[in-house]
């Protein structure tokens, strides 16, 4: 097959973009369904006169449904979907991306997916996609799977299908307090889903994300939230984001003194309530009950899903002094972490 693809991208080019592109709008659909042209032009960046052909010519192949609701895969579309995606990635280069990237982060492994998340929508779902089969991979006979909060998370959640085996029990337990945020973006929101949609049991923790002295040791006291951690302690799968530094301590609504901190050590990463310079150096920790970050380290596995251009140096400031982990990540953060790498 591949040896094949090579034939063609020497002789037939443009096949080879006419696959990605009606790939890539198939793909949209397998997300989106059901979704009108317009709609779904302005989701790919394509003019409607353009869209307008390929998806008659989809139609006339029996892959896409027309309905009053919008368009819709139709069962060999689905199939198709599901058979390409290995192949659309040696065809875009993607797994030599992942081997490069695997090198110059120094992570166990990395899972790229086609397209910049900061662009398009779908991107993140199928980054969700990816994190699924990474956890899925990951099972063993006991499973505690820790997970925090954010938007790529969600999007981890709302991918989520059912992940039970016989001989599996699945426990989703929350690793972080509340932020403060929109409540589809908080652990415990994200995790309640997770764990429906798995058709696994969660516990949750019911905390604030920032805490006083006094409020932290107080609750470190209560028997529900001294038990919830232990879950998390014991996690065997851990699934967190990484996040632009100003943007985070903007979320939290940090005081002017850690936003000072932020501009003036040149923090660009956060994670789960951590602060990181450029050289991977912790520069503030937020007083927070749950996932630390001496918990990442050992006989686990650590997943950690960020994607987009913006998020590049985020995820190498991260990596510089990070645990052992998976990553999950998408084309546009790849190539620019690649590039970043090139200019050092």
């Amino acid at each position: 097959m591949e040896h094949l693809l090579d034939l063609q991208k020497r002789l037939i080019p443009d096949v080879l973009d006419i696959m990605s592109s009606r790939y890539r709008i198939l793909q949209s659909l397998h997300f989106l369904q059901p979704i009108g042209r317009r709609s779904l032009s302005s989701q790919l960046g394509m003019t409607e006169r353009v869209l307008r052909g390929e998806v008659t010519f989809l139609n006339q192949q029996g892959l896409i449904q027309m309905a009053s609701s919008g368009m819709y895969l139709t069962e060999e579309g689905e199939a198709i979907v599901k058979a390409l995606g290995a192949v659309m990635k040696n065809i875009s280069g993607l797994k030599n991306m992942e081997k490069q990237l695997e090198e110059v982060l120094g992570v166990s492994k990395v899972v790229i997916v086609s397209g910049d998340s900061d662009q398009y929508a779908t991107v993140k779902n199928e980054i969700g996609l990816a994190c699924v089969r990474e956890i899925e991979r990951a099972l063993g006979g006991v499973n505690i799977i820790a997970v925090t909060g954010g938007t790529t998370l969600a999007a981890v959640a709302e991918m989520m299908h059912p992940l039970r085996k016989a001989h599996q029990d699945l426990l989703f337990v929350s690793a972080r307090g509340g932020l403060g945020e929109r409540v589809e973006n908080q652990a415990n929101t994200i995790c309640a889903k997770m764990a429906e949609k798995a058709e696994g049991r969660y516990h949750l923790l019911h905390v604030p994300d920032q805490l006083s002295d006094e409020s932290y040791h107080s609750l470190m006291e209560e028997p529900s939230i001294h038990r919830v951690l232990q879950y998390v302690r014991r996690a065997t799968i851990i699934v967190h984001g990484i996040g632009d530094a100003k943007t985070m301590a903007i979320r939290r609504h940090s005081g002017d003194e850690l936003l000072q901190k932020v501009d003036t050590e040149h923090a660009v990463a956060e994670a789960f309530g951590y602060f990181f310079d450029q050289s991977g150096r912790v520069i503030h920790k937020v007083q927070t009950i749950g996932l630390q970050w001496e918990d990442l380290f050992g006989v686990r596995t650590v997943i950690a899903v960020a994607g987009g251009k913006s998020k590049a140096e985020a995820i190498q400031a991260y990596f510089k002094k990070g645990p052992s982990s998976v990553l999950v990540t998408d084309e546009g953060a790849a190539q620019e972490i690649l590039k970043n790498f090139q200019t050092i």
